[in-house]
Parts: structure tokens; sequence; C-alpha cells
């Protein structure tokens, strides 16, 4: 497996609009965060987490060449916005691209992006896309996904398990909560990626500290903290945390 980090940073990206603060300012590109997305390749399969508001930029700068399928793990406007971009990798493969998410996500993807697969006059570039909502484990080639409900305050969200020949790889960039239930699917993972706002406390996001304890519980081999903030300077976050866990950056690659 291969996991690269498209995007590790909150709804705003980091830097934030207008401010001036260390962290936006910062030379260190580990602090240029753009919005949170995943990369994944298993085997044959290559997907994304996520279509984010920075998707083009994402892709053409960590040069993802093909997609096999989308996952979604929610539709707020910075994991989805960037949908329409797919319509290049329409034409490169010449087909429909399978969407995945929550019948509810699914739903709102329709209202939202309600002219893909509309193409009234030839000519006209709309995104070719096979909506389909999965509540239960399914497999896109060898790599089996099994979607799990987190908590992220009142929108229904997901993170995924990814299985395949013997590797594992979590993805939960939005939570706020997690169930005994959920943890017990997330263990024996080699790869958990987990949300970690800020250090403050937020009513739809857990914190580094609430990261840290549920990253502990899960016990991956190895484990990220994404979904940063302009209040987490890369360098001084990662001396904070216990040994195993770490602040991605974006374009990082992890493979095992």
């Amino acid at each position: 497996m291969k996991a690269v980090f498209l995007g590790t940073g909150t709804s705003c990206g980091v830097p934030i609009i207008g401010c001036d603060c260390a962290v936006c300012g910062s030379d260190d590109p580990r602090n240029k965060r753009r919005r949170t997305s995943l990369w994944l390749e298993a085997g044959d399969v290559s997907i994304v987490v996520d279509t984010s508001a920075d998707f083009r930029d994402q892709v053409l700068t960590f040069g993802v060449k093909r997609l096999d399928a989308v996952l979604i793990t929610h539709a707020h406007a910075d994991h989805i916005f960037g949908l329409d971009d797919i319509r290049r990798f329409n034409t490169m493969q010449g087909g429909f691209i399978p969407v995945y998410g929550s019948e509810s996500t699914i739903a709102d993807l329709q209202r939202i992006f309600n002219y893909v697969n509309h193409v009234e006059r030839p000519g006209l570039y709309r995104p070719l896309v096979d909506f389909r909502a999965v509540a239960e484990p399914f497999d896109i080639g060898a790599l089996r996904v099994t979607p799990l409900t987190v908590d992220h305050g009142s929108t229904p969200t997901y993170a995924y398990r990814f299985d395949c020949a013997g590797q594992s790889i979590a993805y939960a960039p939005d939570c706020a909560a997690m169930s005994d239930e959920v943890v017990d699917q997330l263990q024996g993972l080699d790869v958990m990626i987990l949300d970690g706002l800020r250090n403050a406390p937020h009513s739809t996001h857990l914190t580094v500290e609430d990261s840290v304890a549920y990253l502990q519980r899960v016990g991956a081999s190895r484990s990220f903290i994404t979904h940063l903030t302009h209040d987490l300077e890369h360098e001084v976050t990662q001396a904070e945390l216990p040994d195993g866990i770490d602040v991605p950056y974006d374009g990082l690659k992890v493979e095992w």
C-alpha cells in the first residue's frame, strides 16, 4: 500500500486568508496545508478519499494520474468542492468513475452537483459519476473498504478502513468522537490517520490531546493527526507527541 497526504489542513487551509500569525507566515513548507484529502494506492487500485476544494492543485502537484474510485467522508464544502475536476479523469480513462458515500452524503452530492452526468448538448463537459450509497463493507478490486460512522456534529460522517493483501489503513479526517464499537473495528491497523484540529476544544472536531488518546487505543503501527488549523506549528506539535504518532504534511508519502 501507498498513501499520500494530498492535504492536511482544516476547512480554511493554512495560511488562512488575512492572517499574519507565525504559522500562516511560516517559511516551513510543512506549515502550508491544503484542505484535507488522501490518495491511496493498493495493488492496482488508485483511489482518493474526498475531493477537496484544492483537488485540482493537489492532483497536479502530487501526480495523481488515475482514479478507480472516489470515496467521500461527508458533504462539507472543504471535502467535496473539487468533485467537478474528476471530469478530466473521465476523459483520460474513457468512462464513469464510481463515487461512494453514505446515503445522505450521496443525496447531498446529487443535490449540489445536479448537473453531473447531464449532457444536454454536444460538447458540454460534465463529470461522469456513478454515485453509490454504501453502508456495509465493499470491494474495489482487491481493496476491501469498510465504512465506519463517526461523530462529526450533526453531519453524517464516515471514516474508512482499507484492507488489501494483509495490509491495512484507516482514515477519519473529521471526527469529534468514536464509539467503542468503531475503535474495536480499527484494531490491527498498520496505519491510522485521525482528526486533531487544534489544542483548544471544538464542538465537531477532536483536539490533539483527544486524538492522541484515541490513537493509543487503536494502537496502529503508525499513526498520524490531520485536519490541522493554523494554531498548530508543525515542528512544535511534533515535539509534543508520543512516539509513533506524527504530524503529516502535504505530499508526505507513507509506504508499507
